[in-house]
């Protein structure tokens, strides 16, 4: 089964570079559906954005696409039948994971999908399905989110070339503190503004 998945993984990355973005949306999706290729998003879309810069926008917009569309799917897959899956891998929290989905349906997607591996950002997309939460709310909070990290990326390639990527690699911690502070910041922003949103449904 790992050689099969290995030999997968291996042609799916073969055909990205000759299919650039389009390959890019591919491998976006498969990774937030059904496949798993950690970091490899990130890495695709700093190095099409160093070698054509002016195509950056594109890149990070199909890569962002691709990964919101892949969990569309899953989204769905588990609204109908993954709550077997879901409770037995919370087991006691599935509970209060529900009611903290309640209260802030859109802080914890965009939460989930801004930090970095090893974060297990499917779990939350499961939960999202699972317990229903509006399919609106889901899309928006995954754009915000992977449109901030991806062309945040394509920046910071344009910017400082291969030194961006091995900073993202060396500085892992960096990246997840600002990713935690982006989080809570809009938390304390909804709590102090939007209390009435906050309460339990």
């Amino acid at each position: 089964m790992k050689m099969t998945l290995a030999k997968i993984r291996t042609a799916l990355l073969g055909m990205v570079s000759s299919l650039g973005g389009i390959g890019l949306f591919i491998v976006a999706f498969l990774d937030s559906s059904v496949l798993t290729f950690p970091v490899v998003n990130d890495l695709l879309v700093i190095d099409f954005s160093i070698e054509n810069p002016a195509r950056m926008p594109y890149y990070a917009l199909m890569a962002t696409l691709g990964s919101v569309g892949g969990c569309v799917l899953l989204y769905y897959l588990a609204r109908k039948s993954g709550k077997a899956v879901f409770r037995r891998k919370a087991g006691r929290n599935a509970g209060k994971i529900r009611a903290w989905l309640a209260r802030n349906e859109f802080l914890s997607v965009f939460g989930a999908a801004m930090l970095p591996p090893p974060t297990p950002f499917k779990f939350f997309v499961l939960a999202a399905g699972v317990f229903s939460v509006p399919i609106r709310t889901f899309v928006v909070a995954l754009l915000l989110a992977r449109g901030l990290r991806y062309f945040g990326e394509g920046y910071l390639a344009i910017r400082y070339g291969r030194a961006a990527e091995h900073y993202l690699a060396d500085h892992k911690l960096v990246v997840t503190v600002i990713a935690v502070v982006l989080v809570l910041v809009i938390y304390v922003v909804k709590r102090r503004f939007f209390p009435a949103e906050n309460q339990p449904v």
